[in-house]
């Protein structure tokens, strides 16, 4: 990207009818950490990259507990996700305190999508720069959202954000249609897998990934370090044994064919009659 005319102010409309600022935003949320989430009938499963500024200092936080019903994972600017966090928390309050009742996923999205949209709208503001993976359970079942800095907002099954997500993406759409019957172990193992692809090439450990969970049954929560190790390597053993298997079948396969071939060596051989004089072949 690059500066012109049309970018010193959001409201300010290019001849090609787009808004630089909030596209500013939107490349903002590319630029994050990667973020990942998948929803099955029961439950909803969070997952982020932890990364920090330095060897010296700790990551910051990418999954929020909204409610016992909601949680959010953010990629971009963390200021803004922890700012737009509390504000869900807060609409979840109120709502629970007027009505008894847990507030709708949905209903939440659109409020959160309507507070960007402002931002969008106003010359004094400017564009949140993050994108936030919304996960929830309510009565009408399991929902993951998707909040764009420009006010949309999206339902997915499967969905990443952030930097590298493009492998992730590529994952989750190949393995998609089994989400909707998987189960909460299935849904870690796949997000982790998903987190994973957008490493490159980095070794998966409990310690740069943030695992949470909802369902039927469990509130929101996120996963401590200790039992996300063990998925890790319970699926890791898993990827490393299936080649493994397959390379042995090969070898087995080609064992006779080199007894077979020795024999007929052994058999030229003894047939020959030694050659005086004659230097090994050099190999």
């Amino acid at each position: 990207m690059f500066r012109n005319q049309y970018d010193t102010d959001v409201t300010t409309w290019s001849p090609a009818g787009r808004l630089f600022q909030v596209e500013y935003a939107m490349e903002a949320v590319k630029q994050g950490s990667a973020a990942i989430g998948l929803r099955s009938k029961t439950h909803v499963v969070l997952a982020c990259v932890n990364k920090a500024n330095s060897e010296l200092s700790s990551h910051q936080k990418k999954i929020f507990k909204v409610d016992d019903h909601i949680g959010v994972a953010i990629a971009g600017l963390t200021a803004d996700g922890r700012v737009l966090s509390r504000y869900m928390r807060s609409e979840a309050i109120n709502y629970n305190y007027t009505y008894e009742s847990q507030l709708p996923v949905g209903r939440l999205v659109v409020q959160l999508a309507d507070k960007a949209q402002v931002c969008t709208q106003r010359s004094w503001k400017r564009p949140y720069g993050v994108g936030l993976l919304v996960g929830g359970l309510d009565e009408s079942g399991a929902h993951l959202y998707y909040n764009c800095p420009s006010g949309n907002y999206f339902e997915y099954q499967a969905f990443a954000i952030g930097s590298r997500s493009q492998a992730a993406k590529t994952y989750l759409e190949r393995r998609f249609e089994n989400f909707t019957g998987s189960s909460r172990e299935d849904l870690i193992k796949d997000a982790l897998i998903a987190t994973r692809e957008t490493l490159q090439g980095e070794k998966l450990r409990s310690s740069i990934c943030t695992i949470a969970v909802v369902g039927v049954g469990e509130p929101f929560h996120i996963l401590d370090q200790d039992t996300v190790q063990k998925l890790i390597d319970a699926f890791e053993i898993v990827q490393d044994e299936a080649p493994a298997a397959e390379a042995a079948e090969p070898d087995a396969g080609a064992e006779p064919a080199a007894a077979a071939e020795e024999g007929e060596g052994a058999g030229a051989d003894q047939g020959a009659a030694p050659e005086p004089d004659v230097a090994p072949m050099d190999i």
